[in-house]
């Protein structure tokens, strides 16, 4: 892993919304897209994460309903990468701040997202973690 930089191990094109669209606009992303989570943009800036935790946790336990929009349940204490950001700081990030996926911005433009799976795949591709990561999804 070292020397590697975030653009190696990052998923390129990773999957938005806009902070105005619903809750379930994001669900039905999620389900289609087979993902967990969704990055909440302004434009092309990305402005917060939304997770299937989060609409469960922070949306329908609060009594909040489908048509919510996306941008008042996400979290949005957004920790950025760089693609030229070495995979250590990655590592450093995600450990310190307890997170699991980090959007990649260049010049405050997403350009990817690198998670915590991809992560176990580049530090020890036999591990259970790497996987699952890297396994085919379960429908």
């Amino acid at each position: 892993m070292n020397g590697q930089s975030v653009h190696e191990v990052m998923t390129r094109e990773p999957v938005t919304i806009s902070s105005r669209e619903t809750l379930i606009g994001a669900a039905t992303m999620m389900r289609d897209y087979d993902i967990g989570d969704v990055i909440v943009t302004d434009g092309e800036r990305p402005i917060g994460i939304l997770t299937d935790r989060d609409i469960i946790v922070r949306a329908i336990a609060e009594g909040r309903g489908l048509t919510t929009p996306v941008g008042e349940v996400c979290s949005t204490d957004l920790v950025t990468v760089t693609p030229e950001d070495g995979t250590q700081r990655v590592v450093e990030l995600m450990r310190g701040k307890k997170i699991r996926r980090l959007p990649v911005t260049e010049n405050g433009r997403l350009v990817g997202v690198v998670s915590l799976g991809d992560m176990a795949v580049e530090r020890d591709p036999h591990s259970a973690l790497a996987d699952i990561s890297s396994g085919r999804p379960n429908h």
